[in-house]
């Protein structure tokens, strides 16, 4: 455990902040609202977008270009690793930064142990869930597609092993029964704002708690191959999918040779058939069989539209009552 700094509680904290997109976005703008000085911001590389696949600075570049903070963009912090010229130039830039903490949030980099001891205050970690349950990449996505009733924020101080370190505040938040990870994604960013700038303004009295050791579970990286309906499986977890995967990579299903995109769907309980086969396809309504249960399908989107509704998909596709629709690897 590092020794404990002491500090004047309500003293602004230079921090150097790490982070990439939105989510980090938005704590970053908390940390300058709060008066926290931010001398230097690290971020991924920009990255190809759009169907130009421009390069595009990322939202905490965005915003720390806004406020005329400067930039470091290393594809690499290992002095060691295949970029040493870019490990070497980001650690002239903390040093020159002398901050007080770093935080950091969904930055996309592993910090080696020298960036961890340089800070007196070592490095803070905003995470969006209640560790240890949801450890790694994806925890938003994973607590809604587990079907998890809650899930949260935690401040961690962050040490060499993946979301591991000791924990400083906690704060839950519900997941609703419509939530996808859009939504949430937007509230747990705004909660992890709130409870940094909590945490940096109790510096003097934090009181690190090591994480349970029952629990654990790890939130691995979303693919796109996870994106396909397997209409064998229960009505409910496909439903917490079709949530956990929008706005990425969206679930989705074939339909006379298109991959169609389910945005939004509801369980319907009291209908049943063969897993796939569409059980009502009329009066705007689109019911498709599942292992248990069933799912009427609500929203939809087709190759490069824009999303519908049911009634407009079944407009431009009639005749789909009975039909089957295909698993992964088939097409219908």
């Amino acid at each position: 455990m590092a020794p404990t700094v002491r500090l004047k509680a309500a003293a602004p904290l230079r921090v150097v902040f790490a982070g990439t997109p939105e989510f980090a976005a938005t704590a970053l703008a908390a940390l300058l609202q709060a008066g926290h000085p931010v001398p230097l911001v690290l971020c991924q590389p920009d990255r190809p977008a759009g169907r130009g696949l421009k390069l595009q600075a990322s939202p905490v570049k965005a915003l720390a270009l806004k406020y005329g903070i400067a930039v470091a963009q290393p594809r690499s912090l290992r002095l060691d690793g295949k970029y040493p010229d870019d490990a070497q130039a980001a650690q002239a830039a903390l040093l020159e930064a002398r901050a007080d903490v770093m935080v950091v949030a969904a930055y996309g980099l592993i910090l080696p142990q020298w960036v961890l001891d340089l800070p007196p205050l070592g490095c803070l970690n905003i995470h969006a869930s209640v560790l240890p349950r949801w450890r790694g990449a994806a925890p938003i996505h994973r607590a809604i597609e587990a079907g998890d009733a809650s899930t949260g924020i935690t401040l961690m101080q962050m040490d060499a092993g993946l979301d591991t370190g000791d924990m400083l505040l906690v704060a839950e938040e519900a997941i609703r029964a419509d939530d996808n990870t859009a939504a949430l994604h937007d509230r747990l960013a705004a909660l992890g704002g709130r409870l940094v700038v909590q945490g940096l303004a109790a510096a003097a009295a934090w009181q690190r708690r090591s994480q349970p050791a029952e629990g654990v579970s790890y939130a691995h990286k979303i693919l796109k191959s996870e994106a396909s309906i397997i209409w064998t499986q229960p009505a409910t977890e496909i439903e917490r999918r079709v949530r956990a995967f929008d706005p990425f990579p969206g679930a989705s299903f074939a339909l006379d040779g298109e991959q169609i995109k389910l945005w939004r769907a509801a369980l319907r309980p009291e209908l049943s058939g063969p897993p796939g086969q569409v059980l009502l396809a009329q009066d705007g309504r689109l019911c498709v069989a599942c292992g248990e249960g069933a799912l009427e399908l609500l929203q939809l989107q087709r190759p490069g539209g824009r999303r519908i509704d049911a009634a407009a998909l079944l407009q431009a596709r009639p005749g789909l009552a009975g039909r089957q629709l295909s698993q992964p690897g088939q097409m219908a």
